[in-house]
């Protein structure tokens, strides 16, 4: 898989060198670039924003940059099998099933805004090369994209198959099976007064998963109800 990030602060993502992310991209299995959309400008102050039409606070980024930097990674006049991400308050949920979405599709392009957003004209104009999602990762506002866009990342980049080492340890997890996860635990079997379930110790395999499966049910009703449905969400 392919990622490109367009960015104002390509420092930002020197984290992609580091853990699972980092020896994917050692190993080739995500192609991941970063962007200066400065790069794009072409004044001694290097400008991507102005004041927005209408009046109001704060700037607006202007469209010129970013359509220089969209025909550079998606040249105008093709039709692209990438997806162009906008991470953006305003957009759909981010999720796992929208990861793992994601992760089958051979190229993304994250276009991280910053201030009050990006010029509303670039998305229309890429959607004519390319699917575009804009995306929000929940009901709160971040400064800019960048922050957005790097947990997407990873949330993507490690379903991409050969980048988590065991594939096994992505079936048990919080939302993959609509429930959020089971409580883990490692030795010492005691630690400051308290032990591990005698049920986890028992090497009773059935044993074991039931109250496993109870345990993530009793955690989804008590930290996401939203995630169950009425009659479990509703059962004690």
């Amino acid at each position: 898989m392919r990622v490109d990030i367009i960015t104002i602060f390509p420092e930002f993502f020197g984290v992609l060198d580091v853990s699972l992310l980092g020896r994917a991209r050692r190993e080739s299995l995500l192609d991941l670039r970063v962007h200066d959309l400065r790069d794009c400008t072409h004044d001694r102050h290097r400008t991507v924003d102005d004041t927005p039409y209408g009046g109001g606070a704060g700037m607006v980024m202007r469209p010129e940059p970013w359509g220089e930097a969209f025909d550079a990674l998606l040249p105008e006049g093709e039709q692209h099998d990438a997806v162009v991400v906008f991470p953006s308050p305003a957009g759909v949920r981010f999720t796992q099933p929208l990861a793992r979405e994601l992760a089958q599709v051979p190229r993304l392009v994250f276009a991280c805004g910053r201030y009050e957003g990006i010029d509303a004209r670039v998305a229309q104009h890429i959607a004519g090369r390319a699917r575009v999602l804009e995306v929000s990762l929940g009901d709160y506002v971040l400064n800019g994209g960048e922050v957005a866009s790097m947990a997407m990342i990873e949330a993507i980049g490690r379903l991409v198959p050969g980048v988590v080492g065991n594939p096994e340890s992505l079936v048990e997890e919080s939302h993959e099976a609509g429930l959020l996860e089971h409580p883990s635990y490692t030795k010492p079997q005691v630690w400051r007064g308290l032990e591990v379930p005698e049920v986890l110790r028992s090497g009773n395999h059935g044993a074991i998963a039931a109250w496993r499966r109870e345990q993530a049910i009793e955690r989804t009703r008590r930290v996401r109800p939203d995630l169950l449905p009425p009659e479990a969400a509703e059962a004690r």
